[in-house]
């Protein structure tokens, strides 16, 4: 069964609000990173998750629901990017992120652009397909950056423990 417009813009503006917490997330840890070149690489990714917002909020007008529109995320979800806020230093940071919180989003994206229509809703298998790319060049910088700095590979399994127990990341109607 094809998903109604109301489930996927349900689904868009969640992967909207989304993007915006990891812009915030990215730019809370920036000032405290130590290494420059990782600040760096945060900086460009902030812009990049700025932009995957603007996209998504123009494809939530498109789906009869306000433009720039955001959905919170459910709870669990919004709980695991709360607690990423707390991690310190830099390799746990990156393996929270790029290891464990971006393959969760790559998984939910590959799932919505699977279940979608692919004539109906071809604008936003485009935009998700591009956001899809600039992850895979995200989490390419931040594995290249970690040898070159000397920084090791930390353990995310915690974070992708709590990623894969969360069902799904659109919060039930009320």
């Amino acid at each position: 069964m094809t998903m109604s417009v109301p489930d996927r813009a349900a689904a868009i503006a969640t992967f909207r609000f989304i993007e915006v917490k990891l812009m915030e997330l990215v730019a809370a840890w920036t000032p405290s990173t130590a290494e420059m070149e990782v600040k760096v690489m945060l900086g460009r990714h902030i812009w990049d998750f700025a932009q995957h917002a603007d996209i998504l909020g123009k494809r939530t007008f498109e789906l009869r629901l306000p433009e720039q529109h955001s959905k919170r995320a459910a709870e669990p979800y919004v709980a695991l990017l709360q607690s990423a806020l707390a991690v310190k230093g830099t390799s746990e940071r990156l393996a929270a992120l790029y290891d464990a919180i971006m393959p969760g989003l790559e998984r939910r994206y590959r799932a919505y652009i699977s279940a979608t229509d692919p004539i109906l809703d071809e604008p936003s298998i485009i935009v998700l397909e591009r956001i899809l790319r600039d992850y895979e060049r995200q989490r390419k910088e931040a594995d290249t950056l970690r040898p070159s700095l000397k920084l090791q590979k930390a353990d995310a399994q915690k974070f992708v423990a709590s990623d894969r127990a969360i069902e799904s990341v659109v919060a039930a109607s009320a």
